[in-house]
């Protein structure tokens, strides 16, 4: 070992490079992830009319991807576990590659549908890999807390850079090139990651992969992800809605029952032991189901009250995506010094008092920068949570389980996103008087004022919550 003052060893510079090519692959893969988001949701309008959509299906092109990652993120996690974290992460880039090609060639509305559906699985395989291997590679502690800053940082700009391109590829080169970006972008990942991830140790335990379970909650989560995200759209009562809840909680029950009696389940039940684990599942839920609903509202806000072109609406983003990252480095920061629990309490609370400045800025009149201090303020919050969330699901879990345990938190990250907008759309929808037929700016600004007091009022009670099942402070250093 290196003597304080000696310049260190070859070896340890060399283990420290890679470490930082690692990370800067992963942030990379990450920044991937969450560009997808936003580029495709600016070029919406121009998918559907290039491809002749209509207007009951055009929302397929995201309900397609959020169904399928939503339902397939546990599985991923596991997989991550069993067939090695490196392994599942180029797979994870290839599925992403090779989706985006097809979708950006689609010549009809399945075509694309089908590409962003598979697009999801990828994104699922990749997010529970690319995380569980942060956790993997730095030590908990100091060195993985800076790590998953740099990696949700990267996830904000991501967003960023997605709003902005989305707008000028859109309108330079047409929609396809929002995917085709996606096919370079993951080709230059894989190739990278043969050279700078380690690679997956040797399993010395012969482990199987309980199918019997993976395909019961897959699809049990699938389902139930489908019902809650199409709800609002079909209505609560149709048949299709009500049969995906109730194949959904038959799936699930018979999930937990083979994992009782499997000898190495999918989802081992030691986990939900972990406090801090279980701490960071519910805090994922109510965090993606207040805070996650918030970009909906916006586009709302921005496109059809103050009537921003696509270029415009992506300038906007702008401003929250910076916020989230400096948030997600300020999170880090704090979490070292103080605690995790301390710093995402004051995130939450920071997020919530954002979401309410907000307020002052939803109306018709309202210009832009009335808004942005809200923006701001809410933003940094959401960064703030976002980097300590990771950090309290990732504490006490064992190298073999981070795949697992990363996406039983991103499950519930998900599942909280679908039912929180369900939740907060049917709320603002109603108040804004959408059942009586046309809707004026006044009622869309209307609804979206109350939906930012309610995302709000969410982010108080997510606050409570976390104050009273999170472990005091000084087990979470």
């Amino acid at each position: 070992m290196d003597k304080i003052g000696e310049r260190p060893s070859l070896g340890a510079r060399a283990t420290n490079f890679n470490r930082t090519a690692a990370l800067a692959l992963l942030a990379f893969a990450q920044l991937i992830i969450s560009l997808d988001i936003n580029i495709v949701f600016v070029a919406l309008p121009q998918i559907g009319q290039g491809l002749s959509f209509s207007d009951q299906t055009l929302q397929w092109v995201v309900s397609a991807y959020t169904v399928f990652c939503g339902g397939f993120l546990l599985f991923g996690g596991r997989a991550a576990d069993l067939i090695g974290q490196r392994r599942l992460f180029i797979t994870a880039l290839g599925l992403y590659a090779a989706s985006s090609l097809v979708g950006g060639l689609a010549w009809e509305p399945a075509i694309i549908i089908a590409a962003r559906a598979v697009q999801g699985i990828g994104g699922a395989f990749l997010f529970p890999a690319t995380l569980s291997l942060v956790n993997r590679l730095f030590p908990e502690g100091t060195a993985r807390n800076r790590a998953l800053a740099v990696w949700g940082g990267a996830g904000a700009s991501g967003l960023t850079i997605g709003s902005l391109a989305g707008g000028f590829l859109t309108s330079a080169f047409g929609w396809p090139s929002v995917f085709f970006v996606n096919v370079v972008l993951a080709s230059i990942a894989i190739a990278a990651a043969f050279f700078v991830i380690p690679q997956d140790p040797r399993q010395t335990v012969r482990r199987s992969f309980d199918l019997p379970g993976a395909l019961t909650v897959t699809g049990g989560a699938t389902l139930l992800v489908f019902a809650l995200v199409q709800g609002p759209v079909f209505g609560w009562n149709a048949a299709p809605i009500l049969s995906a809840f109730g194949l959904s909680a038959l799936l699930l029950l018979a999930f937990v029952i083979i994992e009782l009696q499997s000898r190495d389940p999918l989802m081992p039940a030691k986990l939900l032991s972990n406090r801090m684990l279980v701490a960071s599942m519910a805090i994922t839920f109510l965090y993606m189901g207040t805070f996650g609903a918030l970009p909906y509202f916006l586009t709302v806000l921005f496109q059809d009250i103050h009537h921003f072109t696509a270029s415009e609406t992506g300038l906007a983003f702008l401003v929250p995506s910076l916020a989230i990252a400096v948030g997600t480095q300020i999170g880090e920061r704090y979490a070292s010094r103080l605690s995790a629990r301390s710093t995402l309490i004051a995130g939450m609370l920071a997020g919530a008092a954002g979401t309410a400045i907000m307020v002052a800025g939803a109306w018709p009149e309202s210009s832009y920068a009335v808004i942005v201090p809200g923006l701001v303020v809410v933003g940094i919050g959401q960064g703030i949570v976002w980097t300590a969330m990771w950090i309290i699901a990732s504490s006490g879990v064992s190298d073999s389980e981070q795949g697992v345990a990363s996406g039983m938190a991103s499950t519930t990250m998900n599942i909280g996103n679908a039912v929180g907008l369900a939740v907060v759309v049917g709320f603002a929808n109603a108040h804004a008087g959408f059942a009586k037929g046309e809707v004026s700016a006044g009622d869309l600004a209307s609804g979206v004022r109350l939906a930012f007091w309610l995302c709000a009022t969410g982010g108080v009670i997510a606050t409570v919550i976390a104050m009273a099942v999170l472990v005091p402070p000084r087990q979470l250093r």
